[in-house]
C-alpha cells in the first residue's frame, strides 16, 4: 500500500509546521451512548480515537505517510442518575505529541481535545465529529482518505466502533467489542485467566449483596471489591476491615453509584506487594512489550487515601527487571493473546496489564486489563519512545508485528499529575492556572501535558477536570527526571490545584523522603 501526503481542503485553525497537525473535538453525555454498550457503565466514557490518512489513489505524488489522530479522554463523575462529562485527556495529549514526532506522520487531529492540546501545536481541534456514531466516523474516513484508525477509548471499543471500522475496510488499531470485554468486564477477564492458567488473585463474582457479604465474612479482611464494568478508574475499593468491605458492596450493588458498571462485583483476595504497569502491542497473534512503567494510584503521599485515575508515574520501573518482564510475557501476555484467539476474538491494539508483584513469591499476578494506553504511564512512555509510533500502530493493525522491535531513549522519565483540590471527590472547577510556559522552560526536556483545561471568557487558562496537568520530564536517571519535574511543578501558579510530593519514592525511597523532610 503506497502512502502519500494528502493535500487537505481548507480547514479552520489548522496548525502547520512542514506537516499538518490537529484535533477533532466531540463531547457527549452518557445518555447519548448507544444501546450496544452492554458490558460497561453507560456513564464511563474514556478514550482516544486516532486516524492515519492513506491516500493510495491520490492524484498528488508526495511519498510521506499522513497520519490523522483523533483522541478523547473523558474523566467521568458518576452517580445513579447520570454523569458529568469532562472532555480532554493527558494521555491523549501525549499520543498527539508522539504521533506528531513520527517521521511518517504528517497530520494529527484530536477530539475533543482541550486548551493545552490546541495551543501546543501538537494537534488541531475539530469539534464536530461524534465518535460514538460509527457511520459518521466511517464517512469522515472515506471523505478524507483515512488509512488507519486508532481507537483508544474503552467505551466506544466496547460498543463496537472498531468492529464497524474493520467491516468498512478501514485499518484499525484497537480491539473488537468482543476482545474489549477484557476491560469491559472484570468477570470476563477472570474467566479467561482461569481457563488459560494466567496467574491472578482468587475471586468470586456476585450480583447479590448478601451473598457477597457472606463470602467476605468467610475470607476476612483485607479484601478487594471491584465493579465489574467500566467505572472511570474509580470502581475498586481496597477494604482493610469487614465494615469497609460491606460498605463498598452496598455502594455498588445497592446504591448503584457506578450505574450498570456496578451491577456485578468481583470480590478478590488481597495480594500484598508492589504494583506495576505492563504494556504490549498485540496484532492478534504476536505481541511486543513496551518499556516498563510504574504508576501511583492513591491520591495522598505515602500511598494513602482513595484510589484515583493516577497521580504520577515513571519509566523504567526498577521493580520490573528484564527477567520479570520475560515472566510477564510468557505467563500473562502471550497466554492471553493465544486464549483470545482460541475464543474467536483475536485482540488487536494495546494491552495494558495491571500487575501486582507478590511480596511472598516475587512473581507477578494480573489484577486488571485495560485495552488502551494508561494515564499517567502514557506520558512517560511517549516522551521516551524513539520509534515511529504511526508505523508501529499500522503494523499492529495489519498483523505484521513479528520481528518488530521498539527503540527507547536511555535514562528515565517521570510525570507528576496536578489535580483540582478535592479530587477524587467533589473538586473545585474553573480555577485559573498560570506560568505554564515558564514551567516548560525551567529545564531541558520538560513537557506539560494537559488533561482537563479550557479558556475562560477572559482568555485565562482554567482547570475543568479532576486531573488537570501532567508535568513530565526526562533525565539521565530517575533522580534527575524527578528533580526537573518538581522544579517545573513549583513554577506553576495554581492555588486551586495540588499534587503528590513523593512520586518516585518506590524506586529511591531514601532520596525521596529526604527531599520532603
Amino acid at each position: 500500500m503506497a502512502f502519500t501526503t494528502l493535500r487537505l481542503p481548507p480547514y479552520p485553525k489548522l496548525v502547520t509546521n512542514n506537516r499538518f497537525s490537529g484535533i477533532f473535538a466531540s463531547q457527549f453525555h452518557s445518555s447519548a451512548l448507544p444501546s450496544r454498550l452492554v458490558l460497561g457503565s453507560s456513564s464511563s466514557c474514556v478514550g482516544t480515537l486516532s486516524l492515519s490518512i492513506n491516500h493510495h489513489s491520490s492524484p498528488w505524488s508526495s511519498t510521506a505517510f499522513t497520519c490523522f489522530s483523533q483522541t478523547s479522554e473523558l474523566s467521568v463523575s458518576v452517580d445513579t442518575y447520570g454523569s458529568n462529562i469532562i472532555g480532554g485527556g493527558g494521555r491523549e495529549h501525549a499520543l498527539c505529541y508522539a504521533l506528531q514526532r513520527s517521521p511518517s506522520c504528517d497530520a494529527v487531529f484530536c477530539a475533543p481535545g482541550n486548551a493545552g492540546i490546541s495551543t501546543s501545536g501538537n494537534a488541531t481541534c475539530i469539534p464536530d465529529l461524534d465518535i460514538f456514531d460509527s457511520s459518521a466516523v466511517i464517512s469522515f474516513c472515506r471523505k478524507w482518505g483515512v488509512g488507519l484508525v486508532v481507537v483508544e477509548p474503552e467505551a466506544p471499543l466496547v460498543s463496537g466502533l472498531a468492529n464497524d471500522l474493520v467491516t468498512a475496510g478501514i485499518p484499525t488499531f484497537g480491539p473488537s467489542a468482543e476482545a474489549a470485554a477484557l476491560a469491559g468486564s472484570k468477570d470476563f477477564m477472570k474467566t479467561i485467566c482461569h481457563k488459560y492458567g494466567i496467574p491472578t488473585a482468587k475471586y468470586q463474582t456476585f450480583s447479590d449483596a448478601s451473598a457477597a457479604k457472606q463470602y467476605i465474612k468467610e475470607q476476612g479482611a483485607p479484601i478487594v471489591i471491584k465493579a465489574d464494568g467500566l467505572a472511570a478508574g474509580k470502581g475498586v475499593a481496597v477494604a482493610s476491615t469487614l465494615e469497609e468491605a460491606y460498605k463498598a458492596v452496598d455502594s455498588m450493588l445497592v446504591e448503584g453509584i457506578f450505574g450498570s458498571a456496578g451491577y456485578r462485583v468481583i470480590v478478590e483476595e488481597f495480594v500484598e506487594g508492589e504494583e506495576a504497569s505492563f504494556f504490549a502491542l498485540v496484532d492478534g497473534e504476536n505481541a511486543i512489550p513496551l518499556e516498563s512503567a510504574q504508576e501511583y494510584k492513591r491520591v495522598g503521599d505515602g500511598d494513602t487515601d482513595p484510589n484515583t485515575g493516577g497521580m504520577g508515574a515513571y519509566s523504567p520501573a526498577p521493580v520490573l527487571t528484564k527477567e520479570l518482564q520475560n515472566v510477564v510475557m510468557e505467563s500473562i501476555i502471550l497466554p492471553t493473546v493465544k486464549g483470545m484467539s482460541m475464543e474467536g476474538c483475536k485482540f488487536v491494539g494495546v494491552l495494558y496489564a495491571g500487575l501486582m508483584i507478590d511480596k511472598k513469591s516475587g512473581l507477578p499476578k494480573l489484577t486488571e486489563y485495560n485495552v488502551r494506553f494508561g494515564d499517567s504511564e502514557c506520558q512517560v512512555l511517549m516522551v521516551r519512545l524513539k520509534s515511529d509510533l504511526a508505523k508501529v500502530m499500522l503494523a499492529t493493525s495489519r498483523g505484521e508485528l513479528k520481528g518488530v522491535s521498539l527503540k527507547w531513549s536511555p535514562g528515565s522519565a517521570m510525570v507528576v499529575v496536578m489535580a483540582s483540590k478535592g479530587y477524587p471527590g467533589s473538586y473545585e472547577k474553573e480555577t485559573v492556572i498560570r506560568n505554564l510556559e515558564e514551567a516548560e522552560c525551567v529545564a531541558p526536556a520538560v513537557k506539560v501535558f494537559h488533561a482537563g483545561t479550557a479558556f475562560d471568557s477572559d482568555g485565562n487558562l482554567i482547570g475543568t477536570g479532576g486531573r488537570v496537568l501532567g508535568i513530565t520530564a526526562k533525565g539521565r536517571d530517575l533522580e534527575e527526571a524527578r528533580d526537573k519535574a518538581y522544579l517545573a511543578v513549583e513554577e506553576i501558579n495554581w492555588p486551586g490545584g495540588f499534587y503528590r510530593q513523593d512520586i518516585g519514592w518506590r524506586a529511591s525511597p531514601q532520596k525521596q523522603f529526604s527531599r520532603n523532610a
